[in-house]
């Protein structure tokens, strides 16, 4: 099967990275990363249209698609650096959910067992489930932390009946053993849903919540580092699964459940760099932007951004670990610091 391209709308690569095909190992053996496009949005319990993200994720930029991006804060072009390709659209009928899924975890897992890293560009957060099932059968069962960025915890039993929606997936992988609920850490939750029963179970599970009142409270960077090293325990790999209803609505309107008083974007951008520079990122996913409810793209544009500064971090810390950063870098990335802060990054120190 040669590359299938994109499911809706022209064959665009992010940003103009160049195409590779999963089944011609030859044409992405020197990426370190692969995009792979999610478009399925039949998980969805409100508004559809999450199916359009990878493509308005891919195109959202008013530079050109030159598959070149340095990096301001980190000095990194994480495409160029980190040898970035796109894989296109993962075949993912939103009418058909199981095989859906199916056809996505077998992608990821195709990238992470060949020691690449996937960057999954959803789709609705159900495909969490997939994708973070296929980067623990390559990297080991329930071996791999979740850090996730997120308005709602997606810890529900069940939803109209069904298993499989954006509203369950983290119960699903916390039940089959891909990922442990004690090293499940979730960010930004906030609002009026999941209700008694559902925290209950969580509990019992050991997640750990930092919702927007704990944020506020203790202040981002702190949570952060206490997530970072939380994750980090008895865990080889950190998979960084990225809602964009994590971010108020007021800056993220284009996604299909938006709740107030959420992140702002400029928070949700420094916490994605510091992460990916700190910590053994495995997999990244950027979920839920749905284009059709966004306004002057400013959703696809973020969502962009994120993808844009997780490779950035990677390709900064790589470089570090390799002693290649490039004479423009600067000595010290700008990151967001605190005092009780730098996960795996002591004073003066080259890597994790």
């Amino acid at each position: 099967m040669t590359r299938f391209g994109a499911m809706y709308g022209p064959d665009l690569t992010f940003l103009g990275v160049p195409a590779c095909d999963l089944d011609d190992p030859a044409s992405w053996e020197e990426a370190e990363v692969v995009i792979l496009g999610a478009p399925y949005d039949g998980g969805t319990s409100y508004r559809a249209g999450a199916r359009f993200g990878p493509g308005a994720i891919r195109q959202a930029c008013y530079l050109e698609h030159d598959g070149v991006r340095p990096s301001l804060a980190l000095g990194m072009d994480g495409l160029l650096d980190l040898r970035v390709k796109d894989a296109g659209d993962v075949m993912m009928l939103s009418g058909d959910g199981h095989a859906a899924h199916a056809a996505l975890e077998q992608a990821v897992h195709t990238v992470a067992a060949a020691g690449k890293i996937p960057l999954v560009l959803g789709g609705d957060h159900s495909i969490a489930l997939p994708n973070i099932t296929g980067v623990a059968r390559a990297a080991g069962w329930g071996r791999v932390s979740v850090l996730h960025f997120d308005a709602h915890a997606d810890t529900g039993d069940s939803s109209y009946g069904t298993l499989i929606g954006h509203g369950q997936p983290m119960r699903r992988l916390i039940e089959s053993g891909a990922a442990r609920g004690d090293r499940f850490l979730q960010i930004g939750l906030r609002g009026y849903w999941p209700g008694p029963e559902a925290l209950r179970w969580m509990a019992e599970q050991g997640m750990r919540s930092y919702e927007m009142t704990e944020l506020v409270e203790r202040g981002l960077a702190e949570c952060l580092s206490e997530a970072a090293e939380i994750a980090l325990d008895e865990c080889e790999g950190v998979y960084l699964s990225v809602d964009i209803d994590v971010v108020d609505p007021g800056m993220a309107p284009g996604t299909g459940t938006p709740e107030p008083g959420g992140l702002t974007s400029r928070e949700l951008l420094d916490a994605v760099r510091r992460l990916s520079y700190e910590l053994p990122i495995v997999g990244v996913e950027v979920v839920e932007v749905a284009p059709a409810h966004d306004h002057a793209d400013v959703t696809a544009m973020l969502g962009s951004r994120v993808v844009l500064e997780a490779l950035s971090g990677l390709a900064r810390q790589r470089a570090e670990k390799r002693g290649q950063l490039q004479p423009w870098a600067p000595a010290e990335p700008m990151l967001q610091r605190h005092t009780s802060g730098d996960v795996g990054h002591d004073e003066g120190s080259k890597g994790t």
